[in-house]
């Protein structure tokens, strides 16, 4: 997406629907990986997120603990619902440009909101726009990355930053703990999409 319309125009539920698409491609059904550090995970949310968002959130099968059984009863709408609140709501992604909504969803999904935020702003620094790395997503972030994006009169160039930038984190998190090695292709793959 490059044309004004479609970085600025739509909707936060259009655009919302276009980041779930993209991130569905990649998070797929139950998996339960000992190496993973979010422990079972199904359509992208993890025990660990599960158990950390709380009871009332995390016991999907009613039984009074949150558990393995509650991420293999998770839905494809539950997990829709979940990423719509504690994501993108919770996070102003629909306040960003388009393209970069749905990458910055992405990786918040993937590698969690705050290395997901720092991402986005290494990028921007590496595109000459001085807003701090600190891994909130606040009005600086958003501000930048819309001046960026309307200034360019498109998303490439700033998604390329992005791109290098997610690459980065996932070689440097692969040279820190070798055990997800078995990851990195996979990863790479998602950073180039």
């Amino acid at each position: 997406m490059s044309d004004r319309r479609a970085e600025f125009d739509l909707s936060g539920e259009q655009k919302f629907d276009l980041a779930v698409k993209h991130t569905l491609q990649f998070e797929g059904g139950f998996v339960d990986d000992p190496r993973d550090p979010g422990g079972a995970t199904k359509f992208g949310v993890s025990l660990r997120f599960l158990r950390g968002a709380g009871h009332d959130l995390g016991d999907i099968d009613g039984d009074g603990d949150v558990d393995t059984d509650d991420i293999k009863a998770l839905t494809r709408d539950q997990a829709i619902a979940i990423y719509k609140s504690k994501f993108w709501d919770r996070y102003g992604y629909g306040d960003l440009p388009t393209t970069i909504a749905a990458r910055t969803f992405d990786m918040c999904v993937n590698m969690g909101p705050k290395q997901a935020h720092i991402t986005l702003q290494r990028a921007l620094r590496s595109c000459s726009y001085g807003v701090k790395v600190d891994g909130y997503m606040g009005p600086q972030t958003i501000g930048a990355a819309d001046s960026y994006v309307a200034l360019m009169r498109s998303a490439e160039p700033l998604m390329d930053a992005i791109r290098r930038e997610q690459a980065k984190f996932y070689c440097d998190l692969v040279a820190e703990k070798p055990a997800l090695k078995k990851y990195l292709d996979g990863w790479l793959r998602r950073a180039r999409a």
